[in-house]
């Protein structure tokens, strides 16, 4: 568990980057800190592992002050990631996985076994390991700071904005990537971010800053969403935070209806018109096609309209609505955990399911 309790950073000169916060992060959970530009929240976060030292207050872990610990084995006790990964050019991939234990004193063999185990861990294809930071993409770069951050396995994990310099698709697979390894791992993590959807997505409870370094609001996410404290909040979260609050909401059953499709590969057997879905042999989605685009030939994967996502039968309100108004047939895919076809669903209907979700029940008249 990390504690501040009335930690205040002032620069010298005056400036005040945060302003008394005190906040839990508690053990096994993802905290994150979030705010505009100038909020403090590098700061806070650096305050952690003392690259900054507060001016007031104390921060302690799992009880200990750690202004009273060794900095070198505090920071060393901390796994630490950084936009662009921060990696060493000059190294290798393992070598840079193998950083702390090299520090820590593990002989090589140990340092090359856990190196290899950390690469896999994090998606990375093996023979990747001998290669330099410059020769990997800006999203394996980031795998493999998560991973020299995982390598001595620390407790407790800062992340600063570590998925902000990567395009969109790449960071929403990181993230993914990120929450499948907290599942298994159960870290401690103090994560920062500018992005509410990123924090919304990721935390398991959310501290919105002020700038000038004040705590505005801690809470879980759905409560963020569903009750800011007032107007900063209110606006920082966005005004569509009714609909952002819809992904904690799962989705009840929809009236599915079945959906005509054709495999990809094959020819249409029939007049089709308007929107027809294609599917691979195992009846998973790949995309829409206009059969009268095509006429008799077989469907190619040049065909395909890949537009409209693709939601789970159990997964959140949210998604069913997405995939109901990002579909160019105006029809929702939905799928089951496999990944196969279930049937479709029209944005009206989720919206029915939605309102139904917050009608409140009705009870008998009074005798």
């Amino acid at each position: 568990m990390i504690r501040f309790d009335a930690v205040t950073k002032q620069f010298p000169g005056g400036t005040v980057a945060v302003e008394d916060l005190s906040l839990t992060a508690p053990t096994g959970r993802i905290t994150v800190l979030v705010g505009p530009s100038g909020c403090g929240k590098t700061t806070s976060l650096r305050m952690v592992n003392r690259m900054i030292q507060p001016t007031r207050g104390s921060i302690t872990l799992d009880g200990q002050d750690t202004s009273r610990m060794n900095e070198a084995q505090l920071r060393r006790g901390m796994g630490y990631v950084i936009q662009h990964g921060g990696l060493f050019p000059h190294r290798t991939v393992l070598d840079n996985i193998g950083t702390v234990p090299r520090l820590l004193g593990w002989d090589r063999t140990r340092i090359r076994a856990r190196s290899n185990e950390l690469l896999e861990r994090v998606g990375l294809a093996p023979e990747l390991g001998e290669r330099y930071p410059a020769q990997l993409s800006g999203g394996q770069q980031q795998r493999v700071g998560v991973a020299r951050a995982l390598a001595a396995d620390p407790p407790v994990m800062l992340m600063d904005e570590p998925f902000s310099a990567v395009d969109p698709v790449v960071r929403e697979q990181l993230q993914d990537e990120f929450l499948r390894l907290q599942g298994e791992l159960g870290k401690t993590i103090l994560f920062v971010t500018h992005d509410i959807d990123e924090a919304i997505k990721l935390g398991d409870q959310v501290a919105v800053l002020r700038v000038g370094g004040r705590l505005a609001q801690v809470a879980e996410p759905a409560y963020l969403l569903a009750h800011p404290a007032d107007d900063f909040v209110a606006d920082f979260v966005g005004r569509d935070r009714g609909y952002r609050a819809l992904q904690f909401q799962e989705t009840p059953r929809l009236p599915l209806r079945s959906e005509p499709t054709i495999v990809l590969g094959e020819q249409p057997t029939e007049p089709y018109a308007g929107w027809l879905l294609v599917v691979d042999d195992d009846r998973r989605p790949v995309g829409w096609v206009e059969p009268h685009r095509i006429g008799t030939r077989t469907v190619s994967t040049g065909d395909l309209h890949r537009g409209g996502t693709v939601a789970t039968e159990h997964g959140s309100l949210r998604a069913a609505l997405d995939a109901a108004l990002s579909s160019p047939s105006g029809r929702g895919v939905i799928v089951d955990a496999s990944g196969s076809l279930c049937g479709t669903v029209e944005a009206h209907e989720v919206l029915t399911a939605i309102e139904g979700t917050r009608r409140p029940e009705r009870r008998g008249s009074p005798a």
